[in-house]
């Protein structure tokens, strides 16, 4: 088989996997909103996702992620949509890991500020290592968890703004649970999810950037 016959049947077979991802999350995303605990929290909680999901497929031609980041994003858009239909504080999964493990109250929301760290980490990864000169640079890890930490902090401000802006309102969306510490830790947690990803992930991610690189030259 020619190369470039070789290079795009992998192409095709990636294209119809992300459009299946896709479809996935559009599908969950309106499950997800039909009888949420609280129309508010949902909408508060979902945002990333409707402004996320049309500007991948905007820039999926011009600048298409590699297929191990498209599946880390649906897995992060279902962690998001799974608790604004709930609300974090009443997901099932943190209640059953409460019975389980004998937590005094319900980490569903500590799984979310975990990936909140660790997906973005991933994509802000990928954006610097092919727009910037900074591929196989030392300061490339080191920036990543900076963005994560910004990224987190900015969402604990937004949280800040909402709590200021809707009083009482905004308490489903806040999730403290009584925890004075909740910030404090939800920045902590997105910071560790930034680093076990790098750690953990970073030889396969170059993998399924080399594989994209192949069949787009780019």
């Amino acid at each position: 088989m020619p190369q470039a016959a070789a290079q795009e049947e992998p192409l095709i077979t990636q294209k119809k996997l992300e459009f299946v991802l896709l479809l996935l999350c559009a599908a969950a995303l309106v499950v997800s909103g039909i009888g949420p605990f609280d129309r508010l929290t949902w909408f508060l909680e979902v945002w990333p996702v409707m402004l996320g999901l049309p500007l991948l497929v905007l820039t999926s031609g011009r600048f298409p992620l590699s297929f191990l980041v498209y599946v880390l994003l649906f897995v992060h858009a279902l962690i998001l949509l799974v608790g604004g239909h709930y609300s974090y504080a009443n997901v099932p999964l943190g209640f059953w890991l409460q019975d389980v493990f004998d937590f005094t109250r319900n980490h569903y929301d500590r799984i979310g500020h975990l990936a909140q760290g660790f997906i973005p980490a991933l994509l802000a990864r990928e954006i610097l290592v092919r727009t910037s000169p900074l591929k196989g640079s030392r300061w490339l890890p080191f920036l990543v968890v900076c963005f994560c930490l910004a990224f987190s902090a900015l969402y604990e401000l937004l949280e800040w703004a909402a709590a200021v802006v809707l009083g009482e309102g905004a308490d489903e969306f806040l999730g403290t649970q009584g925890d004075p510490w909740d910030t404090q830790t939800d920045m902590f947690l997105a910071l560790s999810g930034a680093v076990a990803s790098l750690l953990l992930l970073s030889k396969w991610h170059d993998r399924s950037m080399a594989r994209l690189t192949a069949a787009v030259g780019r």
